[in-house]
């Protein structure tokens, strides 16, 4: 288990322990400023981290800061010299200044080039255990620029969290890559949540191999309040033939994430099966305000998340 990742332990109200994740009660950000280039308008631009409280000025690469196990999908890109940012995870005020929670959204960010071209591009703020490698340098197997998952040996009962759904009063979602004109598509979208524990091993070629242990995720299609204290169950074992979670199988060749091996290489971790008695050497989680196509979402839909831990 990664001592950067676990923070402290509670007690549930069942008696239960409670293992919250580093900065999973987002208190502190770090903040960074950043400059896009001239020729799509060189605005400034603020970018939002998880993780110890700081500033950071200027078109810098980030890596994790403070030991935290968390990612977002906020990046600086730098894709033929052209320097781009996005931001869709904001910290948000809960209560009182100092009690932060995590603010994720759905957004359609408009980039103006040479002041002549609007293009739009549909966001889904996420958030994630993991790391991502910037600057990014290109859109394509955007999974490749990621990390999925942290060290975990663990077998916890649930995940749970605090969690809080704005969702617009419509039944259409929005498909918007950049190029073209965004396109209306039937159908709302949901936030999402989900947990994966895997073991995993790596083979002599340093390709990743990894069993799925256990599997736990839901959708959020409907506002909701403040739920405090949230179980989202982890189902240890072959999920595969439980109805409605199709979206939650394994992950092979053609969806697989990514993560670094022994090499310092990024290379898919291909699951290749079920072992609900393997013991974990990995956990994915992740929070986000979409679960579609990348590029589709339902503009202002937007999850809040609170006091991430695992009950064991």
């Amino acid at each position: 288990m990664s001592v950067t990742f676990l923070a402290i332990l509670g007690l549930s109200e069942a008696g239960a322990t409670v293992e919250a994740i580093k900065y999973g009660n987002f208190n502190t950000w770090v903040t960074r400023h950043l400059k896009e280039s001239g020729i799509i308008g060189g605005n400034e631009k603020t970018v939002y981290e998880i993780g110890p409280e700081q500033t950071i000025n200027g078109n810098k690469a980030y890596t994790p800061l403070g030991g935290s196990p968390w990612a977002t999908s906020n990046v600086y890109a730098k894709v033929k010299g052209v320097e781009k940012c996005s931001n869709a995870v904001f910290p948000a005020i809960r209560g009182n200044a100092s009690n932060k929670c995590a603010k994720l959204s759905s957004r359609l960010e408009t980039v103006s080039v040479l002041g002549i071209i609007d293009m739009k591009v549909m966001v889904a703020g996420s958030i994630f255990l993991g790391r991502m490698f910037e600057p990014i340098t290109s859109t394509s197997n955007p999974y490749s620029k990621m990390e999925m998952g942290v060290p975990y040996n663990k077998r916890p009962k649930n995940l749970v969290f605090d969690y809080r759904v704005e969702m617009p009063n419509v039944n259409t979602r929005t498909k918007a890559t950049g190029f073209g004109s965004p396109k209306t598509l039937p159908g709302r979208d949901a936030a999402v949540a989900f947990v994966m524990l895997q073991h995993r091993w790596e083979d002599a070629k340093g390709n990743i191999h990894a069993k799925r242990v256990a599997t736990g995720g839901e959708k959020y299609t409907r506002a909701t309040n403040w739920v405090n204290g949230h179980r989202l169950p982890l189902v240890y074992g072959d999920v595969s033939k439980k109805a409605g979670w199709g979206w939650l199988g394994l992950r092979g060749k053609k969806n697989a994430y990514y993560a670094r091996n022994s090499k310092g290489k990024m290379v898919p971790v291909i699951e290749e099966g079920w072992d609900a008695n393997a013991t974990p050497t990995h956990v994915i989680v992740e929070m986000s305000a979409g679960s579609g196509e990348p590029y589709e979402g339902t503009e202002g839909l937007t999850l809040y998340i609170d006091n991430v831990g695992f009950e064991l």
